[in-house]
């Protein structure tokens, strides 16, 4: 079913640094503001499918390239992903990405691959960062830091990229949660920041209700502040937010719907429940801010006028113009579930169906039907993220 016969609706979350594109008609879909902003395409859990995704600088991919680590869907994905006109395309694994596990898959990979054979991890880091993938920008990460341009004489970027998530049924790059404190530490500050298991709390919620993100990334998200952070795994969480932290050392306050208002220090609470949701939106005025001054300063300020006696009046009686504070620099960080694979309630979708149809014994021209979204398909396509350089 062609994606344009699915109903879109339009969803985009607009601040002052960044642009967060969440549904979209791609034939529609708005360029940059101007030169000086980049573009970066967010998909994540593509088991070895390929779709349509818009162009753009940077195309980050959080993991599961795969679905079982195979050569040839190693092979399928790298083919897709180097034939996309990306400068820059930046990838890690996921826990389907088996055999990337140097060492755990060597323990049983008949459990994986009994029908297939064991496979060639060697061949696999061919594909992924052969001459082909360097050649097409593709820059494979695990647990590791990577700087990059895709300006001549603009800004260089630092994106850190991690595979692991908690532990789930001993699969590849599992933790368990004692050991997530010890290896979450080891995140350097980043722009972008790459892994493949969302953060707690943070657009990880299942279809069962279940919140599987990780605890110890969530605390450490107020020190690491990046720009974007964009996570999979999830497939139902799939969604964006925008949060803005306030003062230094992790001060941060943001409001998912039904979640409460966080205090100082911790990351938002949010859900796709909300999507396109942004920390600096009407709803989420601080409180106190609305309340300064009850108008008390205003009246006082008439007072001294009338009978001119304001302070600060110059000899020409005269009262000059106050300079405005500068602003305040806010940290905002693109918190990105960039899930392709259609789950959970999102993933059926009206459509429209052209032509005359009998309708109750009556002939109408259209009508809508709802149908199971393919991969990439409206409402888990790419997030297209535009950043401020």
């Amino acid at each position: 079913m062609p994606h344009h016969n699915f109903i879109i609706t339009p969803h985009s979350i607009h601040t002052p640094t960044a642009i967060v594109h969440t549904e979209y008609d791609p034939t529609t879909l708005d360029p940059v503001p101007s030169p000086a902003w980049t573009r970066f395409v967010c998909i994540s859990d593509t088991h070895a499918r390929s779709f349509d995704v818009p162009p753009g600088d940077v195309l980050l991919h959080s993991g599961d390239l795969t679905s079982r680590g195979t050569v040839a869907e190693f092979r399928k994905t790298v083919d897709w992903l180097c034939g996309l006109p990306h400068k820059v395309k930046i990838i890690i694994a996921g826990n389907h990405d088996i055999t990337l596990h140097e060492g755990w898959y060597d323990k049983n990979p008949l459990r994986w691959h009994r029908d297939v054979g064991k496979q060639d991890r060697a061949a696999i880091l061919q594909l992924l960062k052969g001459p082909r993938a360097v050649a097409s920008g593709l820059v494979y990460l695990e647990s590791e830091e990577h700087v990059f341009q895709v300006k001549d004489g603009g800004r260089t970027w630092s994106v850190y990229g991690s595979p692991w998530s908690p532990y789930f049924c001993n699969w590849a790059f599992n933790y368990k949660p004692e050991d997530g404190p010890a290896l979450i530490a080891k995140f350097p500050k980043t722009d972008i920041l790459l892994t493949h298991g969302p953060a707690h709390h943070i657009l990880d919620r299942t279809n069962h209700g279940d919140l599987p993100g990780c605890p110890a990334l969530r605390a450490r998200l107020p020190d690491l502040r990046p720009r974007i952070h964009v996570a999979g795994h999830i497939h139902e969480g799939r969604g964006a937010y925008v949060h803005a932290w306030t003062g230094t050392g992790g001060e941060g306050e943001g409001r998912g719907e039904g979640e409460g208002k966080e205090g100082e220090g911790e990351a938002p609470r949010v859900q796709n429940d909300n999507w396109y949701r942004d920390s600096d939106s009407d709803s989420d005025l601080d409180e106190d801010d609305e309340d300064e001054g009850d108008g008390e300063e205003d009246e006082h300020a008439d007072e001294a006028e009338d009978e001119g006696e304001r302070e600060g009046e110059n000899e020409l009686g005269v009262t000059p113009l106050p300079h405005p504070p500068p602003p305040t620099p806010v940290d905002r960080t693109v918190f990105v579930n960039a899930a392709t694979f259609p789950s959970g309630r999102h993933a059926w979708r009206g459509v429209r169906v052209k032509g005359l149809h009998a309708c109750h014994g009556v002939l109408v021209e259209d009508r809508e039907e709802r149908m199971k979204v393919p991969f990439g398909g409206p409402g888990f396509q790419a997030v297209v993220v535009d950043l401020l350089d």
